[in-house]
């Protein structure tokens, strides 16, 4: 009896000390593993938030590069890490959705391995075109694909790379069939864009900016729902005759499956406080995101849904993993 009354008591206890440890969070550093080697746009985007955040929480996050196998060495480090909120994971939609949908094979299950912490920010895609094509606007571009089936090209920074998924929807919300071609990253197939090598490229803004404003490259459209801050007089691709395309490359912030609500909570309440200052929207924003801060449940919705949707392009568009 009194080995009974011991047992119980000591599970009360363990109760009573989850909610309070929680509410204790953080007690040492926090981890946020980037899943990319260094001096990328997740990279930098994951510097720039984790001061913000370690002063909101009281307590020191660092920032740490595990790189490898896309991204996969990272993310998978992070699902096996102990889910007590102290190692986070700085993901891009490459990890969240669309490496998911090309490879479903992978060392992680984005869907059951984490749970979503908040959403950090968007960055729009262009489709930039070299200016010796006679097209200024989408409808002309999309006229012009379909009097020249598979002829016009369009580069991509590799097979199931955001460039290439959005250039595959595209082409099916369009009608159209051109010829996408691959390239080792995205210097390489901007190098031949504009050298006038192939046509069109799907591009982040950020990247194209500098040979639009100096008319190497024409500007056409974004990919977001929304237009872009950067480049706020150049119309979506929805306004432009493809109702409801919206893509774009969204980054946030993940944990481990099984972190504590409390603990998620307290982490998405520090990430959207940062997220305020705007100090850091506009250094996001020289990064051409454009801040767009969400709770867990609304990051989590959108993995689903942006999963199905690039599954669906996989699918119809015959991509396989390299």
């Amino acid at each position: 009896m009194l080995t009974f009354r011991i047992v119980i008591a000591s599970v009360f206890a363990l109760a009573a000390a989850v909610p309070a440890a929680a509410q204790t969070y953080p007690t040492k550093i926090v981890r946020l593993i980037v899943p990319l080697a260094p001096g990328g746009n997740v990279d930098i985007t994951a510097r720039a938030i984790a001061p913000e955040i370690a002063q909101v929480l009281g307590q020191q996050m660092i920032v740490e590069n595990r790189a490898g196998a896309s991204g996969q060495i990272g993310a998978e480090f992070v699902a096996k890490s102990p889910p007590d909120g102290y190692t986070l994971l700085m993901a891009s939609s490459s990890l969240m959705s669309n490496g998911p949908a090309v490879n479903p094979n992978l060392s992680y299950d984005i869907l059951k391995d984490f749970v979503p912490v908040g959403r950090v920010s968007e960055v729009p895609l262009v489709i930039v075109v070299h200016p010796s094509l006679p097209v200024k606007t989408t409808k002309q571009f999309i006229a012009l694909a379909k009097a020249r089936p598979g002829e016009l090209t369009m580069a991509s920074s590799g097979v199931g790379t955001t460039s290439h998924l959005i250039a595959e929807l595209f082409h099916i919300s369009s009608g159209i069939k051109m010829l996408i071609v691959p390239y080792k990253g995205a210097g390489p197939a901007v190098t031949d864009l504009l050298g006038g090598h192939v046509q069109s490229r799907i591009d982040q803004i950020t990247s194209s900016m500098q040979y639009i404003q100096s008319n190497r490259l024409r500007a056409i459209a974004v990919t977001t729902a929304r237009r872009a801050k950067q480049l706020p007089d150049l119309p979506t691709i929805a306004e432009s005759g493809i109702p409801g395309f919206d893509a774009s490359t969204v980054t946030g912030v993940l944990a481990p499956a099984a972190t504590p609500p409390d603990v998620v909570q307290r982490l998405n309440a520090a990430l959207i406080k940062a997220l305020a200052n705007p100090a850091l929207v506009e250094r996001l924003f020289a990064l051409g995101a454009e801040v767009r801060p969400s709770s867990s449940e609304e990051l989590g919705k959108f993995i689903r849904e942006d999963l199905a949707k690039w599954k669906k392009v996989v699918e119809k568009a015959g991509i396989k993993p390299e």
